[in-house]
């Protein structure tokens, strides 16, 4: 009996180390969240270039522009067919086609893009047409910021929209928007952009967002995989890491530093308001302070009533028309509030919630906190 009491203690004993270690694993905090390199950095040199280009739609169902008040459309169609060979009166006088529409023509030139590859184009309307559905592209060259010819432009124009008129004007009916459509795969690329990638054996990523306690890691995310003085940072944005100097290499070892995971820096506490809509965005890092908030609302509401007087019969009077106004002011009872602080985003927005405010409001309450000391974050109007 003796020996099972020491055995049951020993037992006992061994559970309690166990299960101290499993609460004391528990109670340790998950790490930061490791990011891909890939998605804190971009590679200097690797970057889209935008192409614009302005051009004609044709084929449209009488939802062209009006030719009489947009005069740059006869002009084009006029220099168009001179160039064809079709000679017009001067000026274009007599014109009136109601199925061409001008366009501008947008795309992006990727990185390392080559002649031959294909890109998808937006064709947006710059005169009065009503629609571009229907209609064809034509050949329109795309012109980067130096003024060169990077690519050419040409196809049917697909609109995701769908709009009705009713016969002779009256009612119409227009769902989404029908000026703007888009070509896949309609423009060709004409000439490659040179890239300055890895010259002097040296690549350097950008942080797509400043800050020196996540440059600091990455350089030392770096420099343990690949070895000390691999990598180093010229500021809080930029940082020079040295390649291989073959092209095959570098191409390899860009992929495999891409892949490196580092955790990043706490971001910055920080809100974005919206003061035409009336938005508020936060980050998790926002936190507040215990404070007092009184709010209260003022509303003015004017109202005119028509009154009609008219004279009696055969009284040689006239019947007159007058506006009876009236103004009503009302002003909600503020209330004072006690807003407790939290340090977590769902206790801010808890407390914010609490405060019974439109958002346009909210605007101001959050400046008014952020005065006053009891809100930690930086406030971007935008």
């Amino acid at each position: 009996m003796t020996h099972t009491l020491h055995l049951s203690r020993r037992v006992l004993g061994a559970a309690l180390m166990i299960l101290t270690a499993l609460l004391a694993c528990l109670a340790v905090q998950a790490p930061a969240r490791a990011e891909r390199l890939k998605d804190l950095v971009s590679i200097a040199g690797v970057r889209q270039n935008q192409l614009v280009g302005y051009g004609l739609v044709v084929g449209l169902d009488g939802t062209g522009d009006q030719t009489t008040q947009t005069p740059f459309t006869v002009q084009s169609i006029t220099s168009m067919l001179q160039q064809l060979g079709v000679n017009l009166p001067a000026g274009g006088t007599g014109l009136q086609l109601k199925n061409v529409a001008a366009v501008m023509v947008t795309t992006s030139l990727p990185a390392f893009a080559q002649p031959g590859q294909q890109l998808d184009v937006t064709v947006s309307s710059i005169g009065n047409a009503k629609s571009l559905s229907g209609g064809t592209l034509l050949m329109t060259p795309l012109k980067g910021a130096d003024g060169q010819v990077y690519g050419m432009a040409q196809g049917n124009v697909l609109v995701g929209g769908v709009g009705a008129t009713a016969p002779g004007g009256g009612a119409s009916l227009v769902v989404n928007h029908l000026s703007v459509g888009r070509i896949s795969a309609g423009a060709t690329v004409e000439r490659a952009v040179a890239s300055a990638l890895g010259e002097g054996n040296m690549i350097r990523l950008e942080l797509n967002n400043t800050d020196f306690a996540t440059a600091g890691r990455i350089v030392e995310a770096i420099n343990d995989k690949y070895g000390s003085g691999i990598a180093y940072a010229l500021d809080g944005r930029v940082i020079r890491v040295q390649s291989p100097s073959s092209s095959d290499q570098r191409v390899a070892f860009i992929g495999a530093l891409e892949d490196i995971n580092v955790n990043p820096a706490r971001q910055a506490a920080k809100i974005i308001m919206n003061a035409r809509t009336g938005s508020v965005v936060m980050n998790q890092a926002v936190t507040l302070d215990t404070c007092a908030i009184s709010h209260g609302n003022l509303s003015i509401s004017i109202t005119n009533e028509p009154q009609v007087s008219q004279p009696n019969a055969l009284s040689g009077g006239r019947t007159v028309v007058t506006q009876n106004s009236q103004v009503d002011i009302k002003k909600d009872s503020g209330k004072v509030m006690l807003i407790k602080g939290g340090a977590a985003l769902a206790d801010v927005v808890k407390a914010l919630n609490a405060i019974g405010a439109s958002p346009q409001d909210l605007l101001a309450i959050l400046q008014a906190m952020k005065v006053a000391g009891a809100l930690h974050a930086e406030l971007e109007i935008i």
